[in-house]
């Protein structure tokens, strides 16, 4: 998220023109809770489908009662958390997969060190409750500026836990972080915490024998991954993409796919030579492509700061199969299809994903539930679920 915050894609699709809403499904959206300062993400645990949880950037993380709209603070660190950088903060979070069990969950966020961390760190619900004092940091690395620092973590089919990391910041990868396997920055990593302390290193890990690279990472080449997700049917990876003055790209690939992948940055903004002078070069030998890109602006199909979203699995069977993304400063809402590989059958959904008497504002991220219901995180404060309103 590039919080400050043009259209065109890989296969020419739709030659500037969006398509309004046109699946015979009526989706809208319901506000579920709202008075939130900044928040940044929201889940919902297996063990418990009436709770909502919800991350507030400044270093709160709050469980709200669906039911009944009751909230109660569950972790409060914000003394460890830094906001001096306007997208600095508590940015992710991932239930392990035995969050049932062990009550292990993980949270990325950026301590108050002088140089600025990222903190990949382990906490424990206890009888309902969390002991901040019982933190563990499991991963820790220092962020060359205070923006593009990612903040993504989730689990992937294979019960790893996978980490998305900015370049660092500033502009263009002035430390031409992204292509250089020796830093964590600029990457996706991938470890694995099932161990009762730290970490290990996957052996299946891409880089795990190569001479100078770090073996946490699993793909690399990406600018401000700002959101990303596996498809609960199949699998495969999705990036949301910041792009620097041009373009936002969207990114996927099957996980099998994925292992030690080039996604381009710094070399290619979108899909297309970096057009800062010095910056851009020749695509990388096999690059991955994104499968859409949309150019700058504030049009209907533009934008300025792409937030990755889902590939919607939920029970509203019309939109079935489809991703749905949007952009952080021009708050529109999109969809598309995924065929043989290329965006297709692109939707503009803004309209009707609007709350009845108001706004979506700031699209900080959307949500997804176990049985896959789709939510939208709006910075301002609101948390809304997509519905069906037939």
């Amino acid at each position: 998220m590039d919080i400050v915050i043009m259209h065109r894609t890989t296969t020419s699709l739709l030659l500037g023109v969006v398509l309004t809403a046109n699946l015979s499904a009526k989706i809208g959206v319901k506000k579920l809770t709202d008075g939130f300062n900044r928040p940044v993400w929201a889940g919902v645990p297996k063990i418990d489908k009436k709770q909502l949880w919800v991350m507030e950037q400044h270093g709160v993380i709050t469980v709200v009662d669906q039911a009944t709209g009751d909230k109660s603070v569950l972790l409060d660190i914000h003394e460890k958390v830094s906001r001096q950088g306007n997208e600095e903060g508590l940015l992710g979070l991932a239930f392990s997969p035995d969050f049932a069990k062990s009550g292990r969950f993980y949270v990325n966020y950026v301590d108050k060190d002088k140089q600025h961390h990222t903190c990949i760190s382990r906490f424990t619900v206890k009888n309902g409750k969390v002991d901040a004092a019982e933190e563990e940091v499991v991963l820790r690395y220092v962020q060359d500026f205070q923006n593009h620092n990612g903040g993504w973590i989730e689990f992937g089919p294979d019960k790893m836990l996978y980490i998305g990391n900015g370049d660092g910041g500033s502009g263009n990868d002035p430390n031409q972080r992204a292509q250089n396997l020796g830093s964590l920055l600029g990457k996706v990593l991938r470890i694995d915490v099932s161990p009762q302390k730290g970490y290990q290193v996957p052996k299946d890990n891409p880089f795990v024998k190569t001479k100078d690279a770090l073996p946490e990472i699993w793909c690399f080449g990406v600018r401000n991954p700002w959101r990303c997700s596996f498809d609960k049917k199949t699998g495969d990876f999705w990036i949301g993409d910041v792009g620097q003055n041009n373009w936002e790209e969207i990114d996927a690939i099957p996980h099998k796919k994925a292992f030690g992948a080039n996604f381009g940055w710094r070399l290619r903004e979108g899909d297309v030579t970096t057009p800062a002078n010095g910056v851009g070069g020749d695509k990388p030998k096999d690059s991955v492509e994104p499968v859409y890109v949309y150019k700058h602006g504030n049009g209907p199909s533009e934008g300025v700061s792409v937030t990755g979203g889902y590939v919607y699995r939920g029970p509203i069977a019309e939109i079935s199969g489809r991703y749905i993304f949007g952009d952080y400063q021009n708050p529109r809402i999109w969809s598309f299809e995924l065929k043989s590989g290329k965006a297709g059958d692109f939707v503009d959904h803004t309209e009707q994903l609007q709350p009845e008497g108001g706004k979506i504002k700031q699209i900080a991220s959307f949500a997804e539930d176990p049985e896959g219901n789709l939510f939208i995180v709006d910075h301002s404060g609101p948390i809304y679920q997509v519905v069906d309103v037939k």
